[in-house]
Formats: structure tokens, sequence, C-alpha cells
């Protein structure tokens, strides 16, 4: 019977690439996305404000 060979670095560099990935995430800034969704809403509302504060709103 032919028995398949394992490569022995694939599962090490596979596992090493997955640490690089979740280390670089642990540094990463995280921001939830209710935070950017409320970030957009006030500086929509500010530049509405600035619109209609310098007569620029029809």
């Amino acid at each position: 019977m032919a028995q398949k060979k394992k490569s022995s670095g694939s599962g090490l560099m596979s596992s090493a690439g997955l640490m690089t990935y979740y280390d670089a995430d642990k540094k990463a800034i995280h921001v939830q996305p209710k935070t950017v969704f409320i970030f957009g809403a006030i500086c929509g509302i500010v530049i509405l404000a600035f619109s209609a504060g310098f007569g620029l709103w029809p």
C-alpha cells in the first residue's frame, strides 16, 4: 500500500502564520461597529448644522 508522506514544514508554517495573524490582531485598534455608526451620524449632523448656520441650507 502506498503511504502518504506528510511534509514536516507545512503544519509548522501554517501554525506560525496563524500565530502571526493573532499577534497582529492583538495590537490593532478595536472599534465596535456601533461606535463607527454613531461617529458617522454625529459628523453628518454637524455638517448639516454648519450648512444651516452659514446659510447654505435651501
